[in-house]
């Protein structure tokens, strides 16, 4: 599950990243759809209308891409046993020291 969400998140960043590149702003952005860029559609959109569509695109894709990312963070934080409470709250693992090795000439310890 988290696997499919993952990928139409990427899918939709790639998308919004797209669109806002092709819009066009003050300066003229890519150019691309603009009636000053050569008219190659002959007056099917306009200029106008080509930024509508693209605004509304932008703000449908950058929503969904709100709701995924959200959806990824609550199965994120999913109830598992090893994480309840803060990470801070965790003691670190205990390390077990290994007793020194005798000294040549002197007996073993008890219990080796």
């Amino acid at each position: 599950m988290t696997a499919v969400i993952i990928v139409i998140h990427l899918l939709l960043a790639l998308a919004l990243i797209g669109l806002v590149l092709i819009q066009q702003s003050e300066g003229g952005g890519l150019g691309i759809g603009g009636s000053s860029s050569g008219g190659g559609m002959g007056g099917f959109m306009t200029g106008r209308s080509t930024a509508n569509l693209l605004t509304r695109a932008t703000a449908i894709v950058a929503g969904l891409f709100m709701v995924t990312s959200l959806g990824l963070a609550l199965l994120a934080s999913g109830s598992s046993a090893d994480r309840t409470g803060s990470i801070l709250d965790r003691t670190a693992p205990v390390e077990q020291q290994m007793p020194a090795p005798p000294a040549p000439g002197q007996p073993p310890a008890p219990g080796q």
